[in-house]
């Protein structure tokens, strides 16, 4: 079984779309899934995304591709850390009756 990492992309030009994340990654091996992260509503780039490759692709990739430029953004490219737990601001607040 292939194992993979997840990249994080960040400070992408607002017009890349996915496809285009994932053909800038591709020429370092497969690219098992690749997505810009859009804002709700508007489906506005929020200016990152992520992509999945197979580990060696991936580590080839940060090498290549963090703090290249691509349309005039210096792009930051590493590995994602995992989303942390956090509290729901619903019911994390004390009750002030």
């Amino acid at each position: 079984m292939l194992m993979s990492k997840r990249l994080f992309v960040g400070n992408l030009p607002y017009n890349i779309r996915s496809a285009e994340l994932k053909e800038l990654f591709a020429p370092f091996g497969n690219v098992i899934d690749a997505h810009v992260v859009l804002e709700r509503g508007t489906n506005k780039s929020k200016g990152f995304g992520f992509v999945e490759l197979e580990d060696a692709d991936a580590d080839a990739a940060i090498q290549a591709l963090n703090n290249s430029e691509i349309a005039g953004r210096k792009i930051a490219v590493n590995e994602a850390k995992p989303k942390e737990d956090r509290p729901s601001n619903f019911n994390s607040r004390p009750n002030s009756y």
